[in-house]
């Protein structure tokens, strides 16, 4: 009888999966899948308890992150989040102390902050975007190699 607990616990887990298709449950799903095959070959209820929690924190601790990465492959970047990386042109001296600074990229005006009080950065310089705080770009010049 306990064999087919845990397959209708499997078919749950996987019935939950498909809906959510966010990689959520099929981890728990290989641990009751290990312990069917337990206990239709005679383990006992404790033996059947520590295979599913080994088996599911196992998958989901060391194949999740590969699995998530292979999912959002490819998956372009949206809204601010695709500014990180690209290059801007300085159009407002960037100095922090004096709360000034704005870039102009893809002719939108933003404001701008460099990621030290210290670094200030002269008008129509060219610099990449390393992040995004709120409405203000962090951003670090760019050197004259590149």
């Amino acid at each position: 009888m306990e064999p087919i607990m845990w397959l209708i616990l499997l078919a749950c887990f996987l019935v939950v999966e498909a809906i959510t298709v966010g990689l959520t449950t099929i981890w728990f799903a290989g641990g009751a899948l290990v312990a069917a095959i337990a206990s239709g070959l005679g383990a006992g209820i404790l033996i059947q308890w520590v295979l599913f929690l080994i088996v599911s924190l196992a998958l989901l601790i060391f194949t999740r992150p590969m699995a998530v990465r292979y999912m959002n492959k490819g998956v372009p970047k949206t809204n601010v989040n695709s500014l990180i990386g690209e290059r801007a042109v300085v159009i407002q001296k960037i100095n922090n102390l004096e709360q000034t600074g704005q870039v102009r990229i893809n002719d939108i005006e933003w404001m701008a902050r460099t990621s030290s009080d210290e670094v200030t950065i002269p008008e129509h310089a060219i610099v990449t975007i390393e992040d995004v705080q709120g409405v203000k770009l962090i951003v670090k010049e760019e050197t004259e190699g590149k």
